[in-house]
């Protein structure tokens, strides 16, 4: 296997059984490959997996969404509907920089859609993180810090998001779509 048609740049070559394989990278969009049989065995051959990279990979898309998302010529014929429930996703599943980076993203698509682009209430789970952090918050009063990058970044989110959907006249849809019944009950009982 090789990353060119002639077989001379990064060239893997395995033989035997399975288990002398081991996994490579390539670098580039193609991979070229040989099977030669020594007719010596009777079964069917070799079965391998090609993957897309796996380092950078996140960085690049990242650092691709920032670009199109800052364009204002090329926000229009984005599917930012679909990019905005694949960065929340994101951000809920990711852990430190990654997840600061969609949420990044996500906040560059709050800023230049409309209230149809964006299902607001895919921000749910990240909503019940934040209040979470704002509740160990107030009960940490007696020991006063610095917020974590996080909290940060999510009190950005969603003040954000409170200014655009009542920019957009939606206020009270979004914040009952985020809140839990129990949430809601416990602040009427207040």
């Amino acid at each position: 296997m090789s990353s060119s048609s002639d077989f001379q740049q990064d060239r893997h070559s395995f033989s035997g059984s399975p288990q002398k394989w081991n996994d490579f990278e390539l670098p580039g969009d193609t991979l070229y490959y040989r099977f030669t049989s020594d007719m010596s065995n009777t079964e069917w051959g070799y079965k391998f997996t090609v993957t897309a990279g796996h380092l950078g990979r996140f960085q690049t898309g990242f650092e691709i969404l920032k670009q199109m998302l800052s364009e204002e010529r090329v926000v229009p014929h984005l599917p930012l509907a679909k990019i905005w429930e694949w960065q929340v996703g994101v951000a809920c599943r990711q852990t430190g920089h990654q997840r600061l980076k969609a949420i990044h993203l996500l906040l560059k698509i709050v800023q230049c859609s409309t209230q149809r682009d964006c299902d607001l209430t895919l921000l749910k789970p990240l909503w019940q993180l934040f209040t979470h952090m704002e509740n160990n918050l107030c009960h940490d009063m007696a020991k006063p810090g610095i917020l974590l990058p996080l909290h940060r970044a999510l009190a950005e989110l969603f003040f954000v998001t409170e200014n655009r959907v009542t920019e957009l006249g939606s206020l009270q849809e979004y914040l009952l779509a985020l809140n839990t019944e129990d949430h809601l009950h416990r602040c009427t009982a207040q």
